[in-house]
């Protein structure tokens, strides 16, 4: 310190009347806050064993490339970027990546950003977020689907995880990703912005990095008007579980509120819900609760208790999710069904095959009763009996006795049999991601009010949100979606969590990451905020096509004609190897 500032600090601490009892007593050190939080699991990896003898002293600090995924324990070998250029519409998300590493322990890490300016307007700091990335055990695709036990597989730690705190201790020898999000207001003006981050490291200021947002004047729509159809499979069951509260309780509610609306605000479309018992023979590290009671009076009658069917119908509907009503199932994975019997006092259990009398006397009844309901409650007209993966013999069974006793209501599938085209009527198909559908039928699905979605699981290694996954692959699936003509896609696992969702990705059945997308207390991750991403571009092209066609110049068709020839690249899940290059350019073509 020179000696002038000295003086000044000593002049300040005597105006304050502070005791200058050392040089720090009227320092500028940050207040100390508290890091409670969970352990990471150990790197399994030999990573742990990598030099890192020539990392500087110090927080070392790096812009990357969001499609990077930097291992926990090796010391990055990057390209020093002290400032970062990101580029969207108005009222769009845009993502950023900053890398931070050290050799040593630097404890109580923040980052602040300042406003950004542009020559004719300013943006408020609170556009942009700065979220920790926190790293789960993973393993590999392997074989894909299929029983796996831990030690067959290759471990590794994944950065995915955006975490909720505000400051963060980051241990000697490893990285630490943190995620940007820029969220452009819906009327910012056109131009381009500057602004700064300020890193800050053991209560001191320790660098500062330029931002610039360029602004392009064009609108995206509200995810609420988006038409991609997003349906992520909602569980809210292992909510319960993983926060420790009674199913359906207020506070229940209360803890889904904010994971619900994060998928609100992802364009989400459809209502997952249960009309009996869980659907899909436990799969899951936690069954599906019933949402609907059902109860065999002593004198035969039955009657069912839609308290929390209309709970959980109303609680996401205030959400913005309100296109679709999905209710699982006719046809459930082990063809049971549970209801209280009055007369024998207990909860009785049957296998019903669909083709048996029984199956279609019982289901007759429920329909029947549930078709009333859904008219009383006006959701009849968006509400859907869904089918996942069952064979044509069962579906054409199903659909005989859903055609007899509930022609009003509709119908979806899941289907992995390649067979949609014996079910043309059916509301909304989605074929699985080895299905070839007919661009001709999905025109012609969708000219009459017909939904047709595609989906990919554990057996596709490509293009999949997996927490070892490219994350880019994310953004790739909704080019597909587009190349291919879908009108959107689905995919089962919103927040299906495993036994330590926070820390272990792992599950016992299916390569990681496969059940679950996000994380609890509202935690997003990588693959959410990528998979948005693609839905963002998705909706940019739909608002492109019709600008250009509406246009109708010489210059608006060309473009247009150079959007399409883009486009059709990605109408492939075996791309070729650079493919992830293809995409960004394809995604600067959005922007120009």
């Amino acid at each position: 310190m020179s000696l002038k500032n000295f003086g000044r600090l000593f002049l300040l601490c005597l105006v304050l009347g502070i005791a200058f009892t050392s040089l720090f007593s009227c320092d500028s050190k940050r207040s100390e806050k508290e890091f409670n939080t969970f352990q990471e699991l150990q790197d399994p990896t030999s990573d742990t064993i990598s030099d890192w003898s020539n990392v500087p002293e110090g927080l070392q600090a790096s812009f990357i490339s969001i499609d990077d995924k930097m291992p926990k324990s090796v010391a990055p070998q990057v390209t020093t970027s002290k400032s970062i250029k990101v580029t969207g519409w108005k009222n769009e998300k845009l993502s950023g990546q900053l890398l931070l590493w050290s050799a040593s322990n630097v404890n109580q890490v923040e980052l602040e950003f300042d406003s950004f300016t542009s020559e004719a307007s300013t943006l408020p700091a609170s556009i942009a977020q700065a979220r920790f990335v926190r790293y789960v055990m993973t393993d590999e695709f392997a074989e894909g689907c299929g029983h796996r036990k831990p030690e067959d597989y290759a471990a590794s730690l994944a950065p995915d995880m955006l975490d909720n705190l505000d400051n963060f201790n980051i241990d000697a020898k490893t990285i630490r990703p943190v995620w940007l999000t820029f969220s452009i207001p819906a009327d910012a003006v056109a131009g381009v912005y500057k602004g700064n981050l300020k890193l800050y490291a053991d209560r001191n200021f320790a660098e500062e990095f330029e931002i610039e947002i360029e602004v392009v004047d064009q609108l995206l729509p509200n995810p609420s008007e988006w038409v991609y159809h997003l349906d992520l499979w909602q569980h809210p069951s292992a909510v319960a579980r993983v926060h420790n509260l009674e199913m359906w309780s207020d506070a229940h509610f209360d803890k889904m509120r904010p994971l619900m609306k994060m998928l609100a605000d992802a364009g989400q479309k459809v209502i997952t819900a249960t009309l009996n018992i869980d659907p899909w023979n436990n799969q899951s590290f936690d069954a599906y609760s019933d949402m609907i009671i059902w109860t065999k009076n002593e004198d035969q009658t039955w009657i069912f208790d839609y308290t929390v069917f209309d709970k959980w119908v109303e609680f996401m509907m205030d959400l913005g999710v309100n296109d679709m009503i999905n209710c699982y199932s006719l046809l459930t994975w082990n063809n049971k069904l549970h209801y209280n019997d009055m007369e024998k006092k207990e909860l009785v259990t049957l296998e019903l095959p669909a083709q048996s009398s029984e199956y279609t006397e019982i289901w007759t009844i429920f329909l029947t009763d549930f078709t009333h309901h859904l008219k009383e409650k006006g959701w009849l007209e968006i509400t859907n009996i869904a089918m996942d993966e069952r064979s044509p013999a069962d579906m054409q069974a199903a659909l005989k006795v859903l055609n007899d006793a509930a022609p009003e209501l509709g119908i979806s599938l899941a289907d992995n049999h390649k067979s949609y085209k014996e079910y043309p009527g059916i509301k909304d198909i989605s074929a699985g991601a080895g299905s070839v559908v007919d661009v001709e039928d999905i025109a012609a699905r969708r000219e009459n009010g017909l939904v047709t979605t595609w989906y990919v699981c554990c057996s596709d290694p490509f293009a999949n949100t997996f927490t070892f996954s490219e994350s880019a692959e994310a953004v790739y699936s909704a080019w597909r979606t587009v190349a291919g003509d879908f009108d959107g896609m689905l995919r089962w696992s919103y927040n299906s969590w495993v036994e330590n969702p926070l820390t272990d990705s792992r599950y016992r059945t299916w390569p990681a990451g496969d059940t679950y997308i996000v994380y609890p207390d509202a935690r997003s991750s990588i693959r959410f905020e990528r998979l948005v991403e693609g839905i963002q571009d998705a909706e940019k092209i739909r608002v492109l096509r019709k600008q250009y066609s509406d246009e109708n110049s010489a210059e608006s068709l060309s473009k247009l004609n150079e959007l399409e020839e883009t486009i059709k690249y990605f109408n492939t899940l075996e791309p070729p190897n650079d493919w992830n290059e293809k995409l960004n350019e394809a995604k600067m073509l959005l922007n120009k």
